[in-house]
C-alpha cells in the first residue's frame, strides 16, 4: 500500500514507469517523482501549492495580538529586523498559543492536501513584523525550511497612493519559481503571469514553500501593518527519504 492506494500492475514506457491501481487510474514515477495521470492522460508536473486562509472569528485575538506585539516592540525597536534572535511562539500567552495552534492546523492540512499519509515531526519559528509608512521587504525566500507563511493582524484601511495606479500599496507578490517559464505563454495560459499578488485582511494565513520567492510592497499609509511570519522547520527523519 502506497498513498493508501493498493497496486497492482506496473509497466515501463521509455524513461518512464507507470503504476496501474486498482482504481483504474496511473501513477508515472519517474525524477519528478510520484504524479497522477488523470482520465483524459494529463499530468500536472511540479505544482507549487499556497495556503490561502482566513481565520475565522479572529478579531479578539487579532486585539490581543496586537497588544502583545506592540508591547514587545517597545523594549525591543529592532524586532522585526533581527527576526533570528528570539521565537515568538516559545512564549507562553493565551493569544500566541491560539495562532500557534492555527499555524499547526494549516501545516497538517497542507500535508494532507499532498497525500502525505505518514507522520511528520516539524518545528515552528516565529516572528512579529510591524511595518511603518515606507516600510517594505525586499525579494528574498526562507532557505533551510520546508514550509513558510504569514498571518496578518492589522492592516491600512487607506493608502495615500498619490492617484498613481502602477503602485501595490500592503501587497504581498510571489513569483514563479521557474525562469522564463512565461516566455511562450498566450492567452488563456495558466504561465502567462509570473507575478501571483495577494493583497491581505486582517485574519488572512499564508502558507507557501519556503523556497518560493515572494516580496512585500511598501506600506504608503500612516497606518500600521502588523503580521506574524514563521518558518516550518522539518525535525529530518530517514522515512522522509522518497525511495
Amino acid at each position: 500500500t502506497r498513498f493508501g492506494t493498493r497496486i497492482s500492475t506496473r509497466f515501463s514506457m521509455g524513461q518512464l514507469q507507470y503504476t496501474v491501481c486498482a482504481n483504474g487510474r496511473l501513477k508515472l514515477f519517474g525524477d519528478c517523482g510520484m504524479q497522477t495521470v488523470d482520465d483524459n492522460g494529463f499530468i500536472q508536473l511540479w505544482p507549487t501549492t499556497m495556503l490561502h486562509r482566513q481565520i475565522a472569528n479572529s478579531d479578539a485575538a487579532n486585539k490581543a495580538l496586537i497588544a502583545h506585539i506592540m508591547q514587545t516592540e517597545s523594549s525591543r525597536d529592532d524586532m522585526t529586523v533581527d527576526y533570528l534572535s528570539e521565537n515568538l511562539f516559545s512564549v507562553s500567552d493565551p493569544v500566541v498559543d491560539w495562532l500557534k495552534a492555527c499555524v499547526n492546523k494549516s501545516v497538517f492540512d497542507y500535508l494532507k492536501q499532498h497525500a502525505i499519509d505518514y507522520e511528520v515531526d516539524w518545528q515552528l519559528q516565529a516572528w512579529a513584523n510591524v511595518n511603518r509608512n515606507g516600510d517594505y521587504h525586499n525579494l528574498h525566500n526562507h532557505p533551510y525550511c520546508y514550509l513558510s507563511g504569514t498571518y496578518y493582524v492589522q492592516v491600512p484601511q487607506q493608502y495615500n497612493t498619490d492617484g498613481r495606479s502602477d503602485l501595490n500599496p500592503g501587497a504581498i507578490s510571489f513569483y514563479d519559481p521557474r525562469p522564463q517559464a512565461n516566455m511562450g505563454a498566450i492567452k488563456g495560459d495558466g504561465q502567462i503571469d509570473p507575478e501571483y499578488r495577494v493583497l491581505p485582511v486582517p485574519g488572512l494565513m499564508l502558507l507557501w514553500p519556503s523556497f518560493l520567492h515572494h516580496m512585500v510592497h511598501p506600506n504608503l499609509s500612516d497606518e500600521l501593518r502588523i503580521s506574524v511570519s514563521f518558518n516550518v522547520i522539518l525535525n529530518r527523519k530517514d522515512s522522509y527519504l522518497p525511495i
